[in-house]
């Protein structure tokens, strides 16, 4: 049976040493035996195996032709068990192929290219993605019999062996759905008060998604706001994997209590979603408080302000929000992009239309993650912040335009969108009750809200 050899081993032989390791763990001196103890050992050892025959022909005397046969294992016991296939499991490095990792297990290129080609009709197995576990099965000659690889958060992709070679199939996760009540009091941001609950970012980032229309949670947040959460948590093999939806929510922030319940509805054909208050208002908003989740402002919108580069006084009419270069950067609204590019003194540029006349600028990019002409939805990450064009710093230069005119982003008062449809008002307030009495009584969580 092939050794497999294990990553980041040498390639170096190393020849055994002669004579005693000096590196190997000595065995403690051996005590001198008495005088006159073999003697005593010897007779002691005669006599028991002098009782040990008498044992034996009392308990099995000798019979007409019968005779004592040493017991002895059968052939067939004595075989060595076969080996059985060997399941191997590693992490993708990053920029590492499924060919290397292939290789490295003993595969030749042509048995690789061939599992390619095979499996490229379900997967492309060039576009594995580093940080997650293929799994493999190998049988004892060194054929690879099953491939088992994560695709996303729902599904993952089975390679088995077959007659004709290999086939292939996406198959969905079977996770446990639990619903589950989460809380906690703010003391400097959302996210340390996530992590002292036990919970993990991403809970976090749902939370902001949620209220982000409301609540600018990087400078709107005060110490003890708290909130607390009603939220699925999605289980595989009895361990945690991710969050499901949040079912509903309260968040008090600076004196005042928004509500916010989930709620699928049917409309133009397609299956829609939306938070919304108990009353069937939106939570979303025609712009978000913030392009970004994390930042420092450092220059405000203004008439009169001097450039940082010309050195001159001249209007601003944006908000500089200062990150590190490589912080994501969310449209504040559905929209179409109509510029991403170079534009000269603002760098690596994005604006977006938007209903009602509105327009955004996100200027000094470092990542353009969009092209013109595509929609986009408010909360997608659409850029990164960066230094480009005539900047001194990373930062991002924010700014609103209504009807060719600037508005300033910081006072800004906009609409919520359009409300629940009324037909569904009645189904939804049903559930919003329910949701709010299981919210107030954790408690009383048991089962499904599906």
């Amino acid at each position: 049976m092939r050794r497999k050899r294990p990553r980041g081993e040498p390639d170096v032989f190393l020849p055994p040493l002669s004579g005693p390791n000096p590196l190997a763990p000595r065995r403690p001196p051996r005590k001198k035996r008495p005088a006159g103890r073999p003697l005593r050992v010897a007779a002691a050892a005669a006599l028991v195996v002098l009782l040990i025959a008498a044992a034996v022909l009392v308990f099995r005397p000798f019979g007409p032709g019968r005779e004592i046969v040493p017991a002895v294992d059968s052939a067939e016991s004595l075989q060595p068990a076969e080996p059985g296939p060997t399941t191997v499991e590693e992490v993708i490095l990053p920029g590492e192929t499924l060919s290397e990792i292939l290789g490295n297990e003993g595969l030749s290129p042509a048995q690789i290219d061939a599992l390619v080609r095979q499996v490229r009709p379900v997967f492309n197995l060039a576009r594995i993605v580093s940080g997650r576990t293929v799994k493999m099965t190998f049988a004892p000659s060194g054929e690879l019999l099953s491939l088992d690889y994560p695709i996303d958060e729902s599904q993952f992709l089975l390679v088995t062996r077959t007659g004709e070679g290999y086939a292939a199939e996406k198959k969905a996760y079977a996770y446990e759905t639990r619903p589950v009540y989460v809380h906690g009091v703010i003391d400097e941001h959302l996210y340390g008060a996530v992590l002292a609950g036990g919970e993990k970012a991403g809970l976090a980032i749902e939370l902001e998604q949620i209220f982000g229309w409301d609540i600018d949670f990087y400078a709107g947040l005060r110490t003890g706001d708290a909130f607390r959460v009603l939220v699925e948590k999605k289980y595989l093999d009895g361990r945690f994997q991710r969050y499901g939806d949040i079912l509903a929510a309260e968040f008090w922030n600076d004196g005042r209590r928004i509500e916010a319940c989930r709620f699928d509805y049917e409309e133009g054909g397609s299956l829609k979603s939306g938070y919304f208050h108990p009353d069937g208002r939106s939570l979303r908003k025609e712009f978000l408080k913030s392009p970004l989740q994390s930042y420092r402002i450092t220059s405000r919108f203004s008439s009169r302000r001097l450039h940082p580069v010309r050195k001159v006084f001249r209007a601003h009419y944006g908000v500089d929000y200062a990150a590190p270069v490589g912080t994501p950067v969310f449209a504040t609204a559905d929209g179409r992009v109509e510029e991403a590019g170079w534009k000269g003194g603002a760098g690596r540029m994005i604006r977006l239309s938007h209903k009602n006349g509105y327009e955004t600028i996100y200027m000094h990019l470092s990542t353009i993650l969009v092209r013109a002409g595509q929609r986009v939805e408010g909360g997608q990450r659409i850029g990164k912040v960066g230094s480009s064009g005539e900047s001194t710093g990373p930062h991002l230069d924010y700014r609103i335009k209504r009807f060719g005119s600037y508005l300033n982003p910081l006072s800004a008062k906009f609409m919520p969108v359009a409300p629940l449809p009324a037909r569904w008002l009645p189904d939804f307030q049903k559930r919003a009750a329910a949701l709010r009495v299981v919210l107030g009584a954790p408690l009383r969580i048991t089962g499904s809200f599906r």
